[in-house]
């Protein structure tokens, strides 16, 4: 026992690598862990006493924690013999790809990337490309929407703007999870969501078995208190109006609901509205060939964003007109009562968006030169005035005060968009872009009478 062993320099430098490493993983690093659990605990807990809506501990579990859940999930583990079986695989691969499939959808959410870094930097970026306009009722519906019931948000999708939009203004009340599309999977940007709750699907994919692991993420969310939010058209809109909705992740809530349980469902109907759509061009584009391939790189999202933040610090107005948000009347799940078909929830969704879709400046401006013509400042704010009475006013988001103003600030904006001109004092649309001006004036098209409707011709498939 006391012999002298000699070694190689190499092995006994391996064996002391070996055992610090065993050292730090049974009893330093534990005890490290522990600590910073406790201090994030109870930031967390400090957090959730601003909040109206406080992080639900399903938002702060662990991924590899809500992987091995997921995979383990009795539905998920019928569908991955039913995978196994049909596809004639063993188990075990069947079992590899829906643990590959939950790797890629569970997010890891962290509340000091959230709330240090990804609401400045939502704050600043939407502060510095628009003027930030929100419907008065907006604090009194999230206020109504009970404590022990899961918020989901339902918005039209108009711009890649929409997530920072709602991610701001939702800063002081919850933290949002949304379903991200694939286009966000790229380094680092992918790394970056995840910590920020959000989760990636596929829009193409109809495997049953991904379906099911996604679904019961989703619905596993929801029962959890983590409050959601999706777009039902599934897309951008490429002329403008809204379109017709997908029952994907809404079908995945409607069928794993419990209308027994404690939680329920509330959806908030969201609309939003622009002066300047910043895809607009590659929107229209894209629908002018008939599909849904858009060009813009993120490498010219990421160049846009830094020209703006330099122009801004310069002190220059780097803003293209004024973004709205207003919510809607909120439907329950639970007071809408069982269905066999989610189509109907869908619909009374979609019109909910509808009717509370915010009115501005530019929209208004392109719907009555499309309608005229050729029109001086004068005609211009009168024909103005006559489109804002036809309109609720609880969706209308300029200033009825000072028309002359909210018709000059549009015509400014839609000027240095090269969509208008002026000519003898009077505001005409530009040759070649009455398909632009058209597409912000479907956005209303909806409030208006025959006269005043936008023409379907412009935006035909």
């Amino acid at each position: 026992m006391t012999q002298t062993v000699q070694l190689p320099l190499w092995l006994f430098v391996l064996i002391l690598l070996f055992a610090a490493v065993t050292a730090l993983s049974h009893f330093l690093l534990p005890s490290v862990r522990w600590f910073f659990r406790r201090r994030f605990e109870k930031a967390v807990g400090r957090l959730n006493t601003r909040l109206k809506r406080p992080i639900q501990p399903f938002k702060l579990a662990r991924r590899y924690d809500m992987i091995q859940r997921l995979i383990y999930d009795p539905e998920v583990s019928r569908e991955i013999a039913l995978y196994a079986e049909k596809n004639n695989v063993p188990e075990n691969v069947a079992f590899q790809k829906a643990q590959e499939y939950a790797r890629e959808i569970v997010p890891s959410f962290s509340a000091f990337a959230y709330f240090s870094f990804a609401m400045r930097l939502a704050k600043v970026l939407a502060e510095s490309v628009y003027r930030i306009r929100t419907a008065p009722q907006n604090d009194v519906v999230f206020g109504a929407i009970p404590e022990n019931a899961t918020a989901v948000f339902v918005m039209n999708h108009r711009s890649n703007m929409d997530y920072v939009l709602v991610t701001y203004l939702a800063s002081k009340t919850s933290t949002l999870s949304y379903a991200v599309g694939e286009w966000a999977r790229v380094w680092p940007l992918s790394s970056l969501i995840r910590m920020w709750g959000a989760y990636f699907i596929r829009r193409r994919s109809g495997g049953t078995l991904y379906r099911k692991v996604l679904s019961r993420y989703v619905q596993m969310a929801t029962s959890g208190g983590d409050t959601q939010a999706f777009y039902p058209e599934g897309g951008l809109s490429l002329t403008g109006r809204l379109q017709p909705p997908k029952m994907g992740l809404l079908s995945y809530l409607v069928d794993g609901f419990d209308h027994e349980g404690p939680r329920d469902i509330v959806f908030v109907p969201v609309a939003i509205n622009y002066d300047r759509v910043l895809e607009d061009r590659v929107l229209m584009a894209a629908h002018a060939r008939g599909d849904r391939r858009f060009g813009a790189r993120v490498s010219v999202v990421v160049a846009f964003i830094l020209r703006k933040f330099w122009q801004r610090l310069r002190g220059h107005d780097t803003r293209f007109g004024t973004a709205a948000v207003a919510f809607g009347d909120p439907v329950s799940l639970r007071e809408f009562g069982k269905m066999e078909d989610v189509d109907a929830m869908s619909k009374e969704l979609m019109s909910r968006i509808e009717a509370v879709m915010p009115v501005l400046g530019v929209p208004l401006v392109a719907t009555a030169l499309l309608a005229k013509g050729t029109l001086n400042v004068m005609e211009l704010e009168a024909e103005v005035a006559l489109l804002l009475a036809e309109i609720p006013l609880q969706s209308v988001a300029v200033d009825q005060d000072n028309i002359s103003g909210e018709v000059t600030r549009a015509c400014l904006h839609m000027l240095q968009h090269g969509l208008i001109n002026q000519v003898d004092g009077e505001w005409r649309v530009m040759d070649g872009q009455e398909i632009a001006v058209q597409f912000y004036a479907n956005s209303i098209g909806h409030y208006l009478s025959e006269g005043h409707e936008p023409d379907d011709a412009a935006t035909a498939e």
